[in-house]
């Protein structure tokens, strides 16, 4: 009867527990035995989940096979923006797993990351996940380990390890696309640090996009500091020398804010004259600009919640596909590129 819960999707736990009037944790624990659930409810959740068709998902079995039901997330750099909704992603799929969570952040150090992997095993956790703090490859912890890894964000430097990435070559054809969309055909390209792969990744889907779409880039992609004073100096350079352009992509949501500081310094309407979009979709600086940023996201808690997923895979018994799987990332349109009405 797996229809009752919406054609032939595989039920979830929380429609069981929509089905019998319970929260997700009182769903969790009636389905996984635990003791704080009054009989009368547990029987309600059981019976939901048998008409359901529900079946726990692979970590729940594993965990009755004896695992500690433990996990350790490795991150090198716990401030950084990017990592934290990769780890929130991550957290919710393990609380929804009732799985105990070990945080632990090296702080870029090679010396304190080995540590905290020792405190991991000593700790017996079933698996490791290790968050980078971009997109560039890192080192592999090796394959001597007694528990799977998978790597987030940052990928492994060696392609038999199982990596999740963002496609940010997708992310920068994607801006372009939507400029052309919006109407704009002199478009340029000014974006962050050269030496990061994010740089160089959007910058390569940028120039496909415009080599598909028949379109000369105006200028030539400005790289320097992933900053707001770089996109107001880098406006204005470009401004000065091709002042008919008339969308500008940007590698990061900050250089865009410094590109609308300038372009309503100089007079011009955005999007009016020029249509504006960013990356990242840092949603305190997208939705706080003038006006509101259009932004390509790269869907890190999602990022987050996958990478759990194939941890658990993994430590079900599950073997997982070697090399670097790159996730779609999302366009999220404002008022920096389409007028609101």
């Amino acid at each position: 009867m797996a229809g009752a819960a919406g054609g032939s999707r595989t039920a979830t736990l929380g429609d069981v527990a929509s089905r019998a009037g319970v929260s997700l944790a009182t769903a969790s624990k009636a389905i996984n035995g635990r003791d704080q659930v009054a009989p009368r409810t547990r029987a309600r959740v059981i019976a939901a989940a048998e008409e359901l068709g529900f079946t726990p998902n692979a970590l729940a079995q594993s965990l009755t096979a004896g695992r500690t039901g433990t996990v350790g997330l490795l991150t090198s750099d716990l401030e950084g923006r990017f990592v934290i909704p990769i780890l929130m992603g991550a957290e919710d799929a393990f609380g929804a797993g009732q799985v105990n969570v070990f945080l632990c952040d090296a702080r870029g150090d090679a010396i304190r990351e080995q540590h905290h992997i020792r405190a991991l095993l000593n700790r017996r956790v079933d698996g490791i996940i290790v968050v980078g703090r971009q997109t560039d490859p890192r080192p592999s912890l090796g394959h001597e380990l007694p528990v799977p890894v998978v790597y987030a964000y940052s990928p492994s430097d060696d392609p038999t390890d199982h990596s999740l990435t963002p496609d940010n070559r997708s992310g920068g054809r994607m801006a372009v696309e939507h400029l052309i969309a919006c109407g704009r055909s002199r478009i340029a390209h000014i974006s962050g640090d050269p030496s990061y792969a994010a740089a160089q990744d959007r910058d390569h889907g940028f120039q496909a996009a415009m080599r598909d779409a028949g379109l000369e880039q105006v200028g030539h992609t400005m790289f320097s500091a992933w900053s707001e004073v770089w996109g107001r100096d880098a406006a204005s350079l470009l401004l000065r020398s091709h002042p008919d352009i008339d969308g500008i992509v940007c590698g990061s949501d900050q250089i865009a804010r410094g590109v609308l500081d300038t372009l309503r310094d100089l007079g011009r309407s955005v999007p009016g004259d020029v249509a504006v979009i960013g990356y990242d979709n840092w949603e305190v600086l997208a939705t706080n600009a003038r006006p509101e940023l259009t932004s390509i996201d790269n869907n890190l808690e999602e990022l987050g919640r996958l990478a759990a997923r194939r941890l658990f895979d993994a430590i079900a018994g599950r073997t997982l596909a070697p090399g670097t799987e790159h996730l779609p990332v999302k366009l999220t349109i404002r008022g920096s590129t389409i007028p609101h009405q």
